[in-house]
């Protein structure tokens, strides 16, 4: 505990570690799935027609990823802005100013 009796946090244990990566794993593979079914829906008929993809399948298939990527850069920032300006509404000004 700090000096002032807030602020500051215990390391978090081994326990806690393993509980944060195992949620970050779930998270990406949970991303990644996605990615796969929205792209493949979208970009690849479901008769195949060929062994390989043909090149506006694989064309299809680069915009899609950049696309889903892109967006996810931008949600991801929108919630930490918005993250960061409710902590700082909730954490206010320590010493009154």
């Amino acid at each position: 505990m700090s000096m002032f009796g807030f602020g500051a946090r215990a390391p978090p244990s081994s326990a806690e570690k393993i509980a944060a990566a195992e949620a970050e794993i779930e998270m990406v593979s949970n991303m990644f799935n996605q990615l796969v079914d929205t792209c493949t829906r979208k970009c690849i008929p479901p008769t195949y027609r060929e062994a390989d993809l043909n090149k506006g399948e694989s064309v299809c298939l680069d915009r899609c990823v950049a696309k889903f990527f892109e967006v996810n850069v931008k949600v991801s920032e929108k919630m930490q802005g918005e993250a960061a300006q409710r902590g700082g509404a909730a954490g206010g000004g320590a010493f009154g100013a």
